[in-house]
């Protein structure tokens, strides 16, 4: 189970709901590119990049700020926001992007997201987030009438392969990890699931790791990491 810490940008600026220091000591840092080199050097082996421009919008932003934090880390990066077509998802390849995410046109285009599927699904992680129990979309801004249980069922039989699920009520560090909820949703498909926001703790990733076998491939963390809750080297020791 892979640790992986979340970089999110808007108005080209690395963000988090807590206002702390990044991680960076006394030094509060707003460079995408640094976070993440510091990300690195504290021994991520993968980076996960949200664009919120690009999601909010559904056209792609920051591309800059993508750029520099590829030629500042020599580690995979997985990178979502205004990604809604298989060119664009190509561009993101010839940027130096491991993988693509996909959350909105999941929910609202199904012909292009069997194309994507279809032509690159090993490289598509399906990112999606639970609102009171139905898609939620647009980074968390509206949802759809369709239950998270049903979608992520049809999202794998359409040929996801990878599918990263949020709990949105829990994203912040707010809650902790619903981990019967995590493992209800993980065997119930044959697809490596990532559980992305809501651990404020070590011992979320224990309880996780401790699930690890009903398919669970990684964890994202955001919050958590930025405000010092967790440190990240403990983390990769808990969940190797």
């Amino acid at each position: 189970m892979q640790v992986v810490p979340g970089i999110d940008i808007l108005d080209g600026k690395c963000v988090s709901p807590v206002h702390r220091s990044y991680g960076l000591g006394s030094t509060h840092s707003e460079d995408p590119a640094e976070v993440a080199a510091l990300w690195a050097s504290k021994g991520a082996e993968r980076l996960w990049i949200a664009d919120i421009d690009g999601a909010r919008s559904g056209e792609l932003r920051n591309m800059d700020v993508l750029r520099s934090i590829i030629d500042a880390v020599d580690i995979p990066i997985d990178f979502g926001g205004g990604i809604r077509s298989l060119d664009t998802a190509e561009k993101m390849f010839d940027m130096g992007v491991d993988r693509v995410v996909i959350g909105t046109v999941a929910a609202l285009d199904i012909d292009t997201t069997k194309d994507i599927f279809k032509s690159i699904g090993d490289r598509t992680v399906l990112a999606t987030g639970s609102m009171g129990g139905y898609v939620a979309l647009h980074d968390w801004q509206a949802r759809t009438d369709e239950k998270i249980g049903d979608f992520i069922k049809r999202m794998a039989d359409m040929g996801a392969k990878h599918i990263a699920y949020a709990d949105v009520a829990r994203k912040g560090m707010h809650g902790g990890l619903n981990i019967y909820g995590i493992k209800r949703l993980a065997s119930s498909v044959d697809v490596p699931i990532i559980v992305s926001g809501g651990v404020n703790s070590l011992d979320c990733l224990r309880d996780l790791k401790e699930i690890e076998d009903t398919g669970i491939e990684g964890v994202v963390t955001v919050t958590a990491l930025y405000s010092g809750a967790i440190d990240l080297g403990e983390a990769i020791k808990i969940c190797k």
